[in-house]
């Protein structure tokens, strides 16, 4: 496969000529050998995926054979990184579809822009790759629907980088809601704090030199190269991002989900909006969601990124509540407290990415269960979306419980897919 293949003829193929070349190469989960090395690409070489190439490459049994990146001085960052650490000489492009042609490769880290995860990871799968698709797992909720059923089809493990799944302390902290340490738990309250500063007003410029912007916009329609979009802000436009919902929320929304045992919503309310600067940011700076379940339970989420106070605390991310007092969990640790909010006991921790890294590649290795298997990660990400949808309609949205489609409203309902580049439509 050549950079200037026709990308129709290639999502065409990705789903019968190349698996078909790849199939001996497949490896299904639980069937690779314990003592085999795990050939790993990282698609995207920013702070996220930075961090996973380094981390990786540390692991044991883990060889990062390639680095790709849109932008050429990214990119070749990368490879000099794990060349300087010892970790060989990975190969270095700007097209992941090369990645895919090799048989060698095992799994794919998609570390991209947000409008790339779902797409890419879909091809991954269709390839015969494991994937580690960073949060949220997709753009919208029918690339997520199609994610899970490409893992599904071609028996390929799938983990969402919601990392936290994988640390011990809060592992246990979970298990302590659900075993009713504080009673009845109801409501999973979150939160994320920050004072991110203003993106200003953005010029249609040049693009840069050695960045392939018409490969970073990919599966996006096609706008102009502006000065305020790369290589962090297109979080906060709908056409590439998803705000910070979508961008930190997910973390806490999915401890939440998690902890509450609830899958899907019936209610969905959302109010906020751009109140502390007046720039170009489409998405709220000022956020806050409430999702109803049955059985009586609800989770909330505020997100404040110009203000640093934090109403659980200091530290605090998410809090449950209980008919028998509450547990909060800040950082990697957790505090359990009676109905008067008395401390009965705390637990320290600590997390990072490791954790969360090497079960995936147990689930590849041994068929251990992922802690974020990508059917649970649609589920969190999906509430994201859930929430901006009400946020962009401006009214409460009623879902069936049974997979979080929006019900009787048509407006609403228009974002639950986005309009793609000819050619780029992900199939899963």
């Amino acid at each position: 496969m050549t950079d200037s293949m026709d990308r129709r003829h290639f999502l065409g193929a990705a789903a019968t000529g190349l698996t078909a070349t790849l199939s001996p190469r497949i490896v299904h989960a639980g069937s690779h050998r314990a003592n085999d090395t795990i050939v790993v690409a990282v698609m995207g070489t920013g702070g996220r995926g930075m961090d996973h190439t380094r981390e990786f490459s540390a692991l044991p049994g883990v060889e990062v054979a390639y680095v790709c990146d849109v932008d050429a001085n990214r990119v070749g960052k990368a490879a000099d990184v794990l060349k300087s650490a010892g970790k060989g000489a990975p190969k270095a492009v700007g097209d992941f579809r090369r990645i895919l042609d090799d048989k060698s490769v095992d799994a794919i880290v998609v570390a991209t822009c947000n409008h790339w995860h779902a797409p890419a990871a879909i091809l991954a799968c269709e390839a015969g790759k494991h994937v580690y698709v960073e949060k949220p797992c997709s753009h919208n909720p029918r690339e997520g629907e199609l994610l899970v059923s490409a893992a599904r089809k071609n028996s390929r493990v799938v983990q969402m980088g919601n990392q936290r799944r994988s640390w011990p302390k809060l592992i246990e902290g979970i298990e302590a809601v659900r075993a009713g340490v504080i009673g009845r738990a109801y409501l999973g309250q979150s939160f994320y704090i920050a004072t991110r500063p203003t993106i200003g007003h953005g010029r249609e410029l040049p693009v840069p030199e050695g960045l392939d912007f018409e490969l970073w916009q990919g599966p996006a329609p096609r706008r102009p190269y502006r000065e305020n979009i790369l290589h962090y802000n297109w979080h906060w436009f709908w056409h590439w991002g998803n705000g910070e919902l979508g961008n930190n929320g997910i973390h806490m929304i999915d401890l939440c989900r998690w902890g509450l045992g609830v899958d899907f919503p019936t209610r969905v309310t959302s109010s906020g909006g751009r109140y502390h600067f007046q720039d170009d940011q489409e998405t709220p700076d000022t956020h806050c969601v409430a999702f109803d379940f049955e059985g009586r339970k609800t989770i909330t989420w505020e997100g404040l990124s110009c203000n640093e106070f934090r109403p659980g605390g200091p530290g605090s991310e998410v809090v449950f509540y209980g008919d028998g007092g509450s547990l909060s969990i800040s950082g990697g640790g957790y505090t359990i407290r009676d109905l008067k909010g008395t401390t009965i006991k705390t637990v320290a921790g600590a997390g990072g990415d490791s954790e969360h890294q090497s079960n995936f590649l147990a689930a590849i290795r041994d068929g251990t269960k992922a802690n974020s298997e990508i059917g649970e990660g649609h589920k969190s990400t999906l509430l994201c979306h859930l929430g901006n949808i009400a946020h962009r309609t401006g009214r409460t949205l009623r879902c069936d419980p049974k997979d979080g489609h929006i019900l009787d409203d048509v407006a609403a309902s228009a974002y639950w897919s986005r309009e793609y580049a000819k050619g780029w439509e992900p199939k899963g």
